[in-house]
């Protein structure tokens, strides 16, 4: 056992999450299935990011609903799954792939497969001052990064990323997978050709005429990435964020894509406007916006067009449909979260090489550990709050000049 400082969750309807000293220990875990156990290595953690979902489980811990998340014999959750760390033991900085357990792919986790993930559910994560983490899952950052030991600010502001970015990086993958072998027999007999052509052009018409419903990091992220694999795709972002808003510009920058504000005073004006817009029905629908106008703008609305795709990334809300027009319009629909190691090692390359730092504002460590509740409610999660919040939990290990 060791005493370490730090914000952790626990079942309290007034205390949801607190600041303080906290036992930490070190159990063996697995990366994968079929993978020997591996008891984990110390590190300190430099900067990590605010995540949504570090938000929901504080409500969770409100509800009493946070057993099932905790670490075996505990009754707390050190949260946060978002940052790089120092290792001491291997000198060098890390980011850490968060999920492992026993499974063969963390995308295609089932029935008799177990899981973890730092900071989330049965490990704890990053916000501490030191933690104990799988030597596995302890990812290398690019070479050149480091000066005199300490590592840029802008770069540390981007490995607040990688775990939603790597999660988009999937997404593109799944979806271009699905999408091909949804479409490529009518590709075929349009094209006249065989099926590699015909799975091609699947792919690529995939994205002729995209939304993306929602626009916080991940469905930045996204767009991002569709617009790197497929430079003919049209993108549409939907929000409710001003046209010249700061964010909205960045995206637009980012993507190359287009924005429609969601100022209608009806669900029916919306989707009128998002077909005029894409010149069409879309033939792949995005939704990141957790709300549940995304499935009835797509179905009810009719935006989403025959032979299109729906992936649903949005936790929380509910997707119903009729079944006439869904299963004559031949729609796809599909929900896969997470992702593996190369999707990870993928994201820290290209975030790198980003501007992503530029969307992400600090806090001062003193005024979030003096109430994490208040600085969760009042200025990371509240109307107003930047797109991304992050703290610099060590700040020996990073050169704020740069």
């Amino acid at each position: 056992m060791k005493t370490v400082k730090g914000t952790y969750f626990q079942n309290d309807r007034d205390h949801p999450l607190v600041y303080g000293d906290v036992e930490i220990d070190n159990p063996a875990r697995r990366r994968l299935r079929g993978e020997p156990l591996k008891e984990g290595v110390l590190a300190q953690p430099v900067i990590v990011g605010f995540c949504g979902t570090d938000h929901t489980l504080m409500q969770m811990g409100r509800e009493g609903r946070l057993s099932p998340k905790f670490p075996q014999g505990k009754t707390r959750l050190i949260n946060g799954h978002e940052g790089i760390v120092w290792v001491p033991s291997q000198s060098r900085f890390a980011v850490v792939l968060i999920r492992g357990g026993d499974s063969f792919d963390p995308t295609r986790y089932t029935e008799d497969e177990s899981y973890f993930e730092y900071g989330c559910d049965q490990a704890d994560g990053l916000f501490c001052d030191e933690g104990y983490f799988h030597p596995d899952m302890l990812l290398e950052i690019p070479e050149g990064i480091v000066q005199n030991g300490k590592l840029p600010l802008s770069f540390a502001k981007k490995m607040v990323f990688p775990d939603p970015f790597a999660c988009m990086v999937f997404q593109l993958e799944r979806m271009t997978d699905l999408g091909s072998a949804h479409n490529f027999r009518v590709e075929m007999a349009k094209l006249h050709c065989g099926e590699d052509q015909g799975r091609a052009a699947a792919a690529e018409n995939l994205y002729a005429r995209t939304v993306i419903f929602g626009l916080g990091t991940t469905g930045m992220f996204m767009g991002d990435l569709i617009r790197r694999s497929h430079p003919k795709a049209k993108i549409l972002f939907v929000g409710r964020s001003a046209p010249d808003s700061p964010k909205v510009r960045f995206a637009l920058e980012q993507c190359g894509g287009e924005y429609l504000q969601n100022s209608f005073d009806s669900e029916e004006a919306l989707a009128s406007a998002i077909c005029g817009e894409l010149g069409g029905r879309a033939t792949a629908f995005i939704g990141v916006s957790g709300s549940g106008m995304e499935h009835r703008v797509a179905f009810e609305h009719r935006v989403l067009g025959c032979n299109g795709v729906y992936n649903s990334f949005s936790l929380g809300p509910k997707i119903t449909f009729d079944t006439m027009p869904f299963g004559f319009e031949n729609h796809l629909i599909f929900g896969s979260i997470n992702f593996r190691r190369e999707h990870m090692e993928a994201a820290i390359r290209m975030l790198a090489d980003s501007r992503y730092d530029e969307i992400v504002e600090l806090i001062d460590k003193g005024k979030f550990t003096a109430d994490p509740i208040a600085a969760y409610e009042n200025q990371i999660y509240c109307k107003g709050a930047p797109l991304k919040t992050a703290v610099v939990w060590n700040p020996d290990y990073v050169d704020f000049t740069c």
